[in-house]
């Protein structure tokens, strides 16, 4: 860029009244922190995608306040701009660094100008493995709301479902093809004899892991032969198992590649899984179960392929310890809730590979779409074990599962309240794993006389009152826990019924009090959001509004 057009775009941006979130003017006299100007880069980047602008500008030798030029000798060695940028790339994101460095001599001083990029579509640039944002003037980590709407973009062009066009049908491998075809019949058990006259691409056609018999990424994932794992570069498609001792200290380990339709097994039977021995209710003869149910070895297996996140080239990894595993995977947590999905009991409304998990149900890889987690936590709480712990990060999602009874008061507790929801067993859970709780939580616990012990060291209590046996705690059970959703989604369709529409207002109006009071004011203006969308997904609801301000009606074919 000439002299004269850099003069005259900073002249433009000395003239906002204040700085803001793609802009940054420093001082910078004689230096500037080289870490600080790294932190700088990431939010001004990150800000420029969200507010998708083409540039944003980090300006060294200019006063902040009002934007008078005082003059700067950073850089200001033979070179040492250009060396900048190679030093920010080796420790940004994908090298991503400046679209350009500037030196403008004016009569007040030297002014640095630094051109910086917006992140790249669904990809958030991190410094130093950290993301950071702006909010006005402050720079601070990316808040999570941003980093979705960042990681987000690419969700809509399915990476799963991309086409490698020099791949056949000859690189997949043919005892994946056979155990693919096996699994297709036990979903279409009406299909078996049509399913023997396909051929393989008609096969693989019906089972929506080709394209018009062409080979996408999924094909290559699912069935590809070991050595095919190259069409889908620089993605991985891996899932690492690892024994660790009582010192954390690996002892074993196996590494399977595509197909991975065929790895999963191989890393379910690596995992140990003998009889676990523990007293259940009253019982006086111990339960015998499997330390780990099958169901949920092979649905948390597949949960990690069908939600990793390809393009980061990462493995999937499965740790086993004594008493534990742990699986993970990379990419974020799309639904940013594993409550709310559990809880909810509604299909996610977004899917990182959609094409990948439609080929995974149709090969009875995945049970259903969309129910997998909340299958794990009942599964466990069936058994009286820990419910799933899952850790969540930009860039992981991580998963513990515990193959032991930690308190025998938690199972007395549900043996004896049979019908306690899983928004209560949560909440025990968290009591027995020593968590914290909210006081509307520890207020509810109390009130049904759920645990014993003063804050923070609760415990769930050994002696335990059915609601069924108290009239004044089966009326404060109702009181505390609410109705099912079935119950709100009545009210919210009889209230349209009767006055033609509702706002959001209007519906959180009729409903706000009358959710469970174990709930806050956020979560029940969540737990809102949610029955709205499951009505709008089941067809029972349109919006006859704006996005913005929604107005609901009832659908009328």
């Amino acid at each position: 860029m000439e002299q004269q057009l850099l003069i005259e775009k900073l002249n433009r941006l000395r003239k906002l009244d204040f700085e803001n979130e793609i802009v940054e003017f420093k001082e910078a006299k004689n230096d500037f922190d080289f870490g600080k100007l790294g932190r700088y880069f990431s939010a001004l980047s990150n800000e420029a995608n969200l507010k998708r602008v083409k540039e944003a500008w980090l300006i060294l030798g200019i006063e902040d306040k009002h934007h008078r030029i005082v003059g700067s000798a950073f850089k200001n060695g033979p070179g040492a701009l250009d060396k900048l940028k190679g030093d920010v790339g080796n420790k940004t994101t994908n090298r991503i660094t400046f679209i350009e460095t500037y030196s403008v001599i004016l009569p007040e001083g030297r002014v640095v100008m630094l051109q910086i990029p917006p992140a790249p579509k669904g990809f958030p640039i991190a410094w130093e493995g950290h993301y950071y944002g702006r909010d006005g003037e402050e720079l601070g980590p990316l808040n999570l709301e941003e980093f979705e709407r960042i990681r987000k973009q690419n969700i809509q062009e399915d990476w799963s479902a991309g086409i490698c066009p020099d791949a056949t049908i000859e690189d997949l491998d043919p005892l994946a093809l056979q155990q693919a075809r096996r699994n297709y019949k036990v979903k279409n058990p009406l299909l078996i004899a049509e399913i023997d006259t396909w051929d393989d691409a008609t096969f693989l056609n019906k089972a929506k892991i080709t394209l018009k018999g062409q080979i996408t990424r999924t094909a290559i994932i699912l069935l590809g032969r070991p050595e095919s794992e190259h069409f889908v570069t620089p993605a991985e498609c891996k899932i690492r198992w690892i024994l660790r001792n009582s010192r954390k200290e690996d002892v074993d380990y196996l590494l399977v590649s595509c197909p991975l339709l065929l790895g999963v097994d191989k890393i379910y039977a690596k995992i140990r899984n003998p009889i676990y021995r523990y007293l259940k209710g009253t019982s006086l003869f111990p339960d015998e179960v499997l330390r780990y149910d099958p169901f949920l070895l092979r649905e948390a297996i597949n949960n990690c392929i069908a939600h990793q996140d390809f393009p980061l080239s990462g493995r999937i990894n499965v740790v086993e310890f004594e008493d534990q595993l742990v699986f993970s995977n990379k990419g974020s947590f799309l639904p940013e809730s594993v409550e709310r999905v559990v809880l909810d009991n509604a299909p996610e409304e977004t899917y990182r590979n959609h094409f990948l998990i439609t080929a995974m149900f149709h090969l009875g890889m995945v049970d259903t779409i969309g129910g997998g987690i909340r299958k794990m936590f009942l599964s466990q709480s069936k058994r009286f074990f820990p419910l799933p712990e899952y850790k969540l990060s930009p860039e992981r999602v991580e998963m513990t599962v515990i193959g032991q009874v930690l308190d025998l008061n938690f199972g007395n507790l549900l043996t004896r309240n049979k019908e306690l929801g899983l928004q209560d067993i949560i909440l025990l859970d968290k009591i027995q794993k020593r968590k914290k709780i909210s006081q509307d939580e520890i207020g509810y616990l109390r009130s049904m006389r759920f645990i014993e012990g003063k804050k923070p060291n609760f415990y769930i209590a050994a002696a335990v009152i059915e609601p069924t046996e108290n009239m004044e705690l089966r009326a404060n059970y109702i009181k505390q826990r609410g109705f099912d959703d079935d119950h709100y989604k009545k009210m919210i369709l009889e209230y349209i019924q009767k006055f033609g529409s509702a706002t959001k207002k209007d519906i959180v109006f009729l409903l706000l009090d009358k959710l469970p009071n174990v709930l806050g004011d956020r979560q029940k203006k969540y737990k809102i959001n949610n029955l709205i969308s499951s009505l709008r997904m089941n067809g029972e609801i349109v919006n006859a509004g704006t996005d913005r301000i929604p107005k609901w009606i009832l659908f009328k074919p």
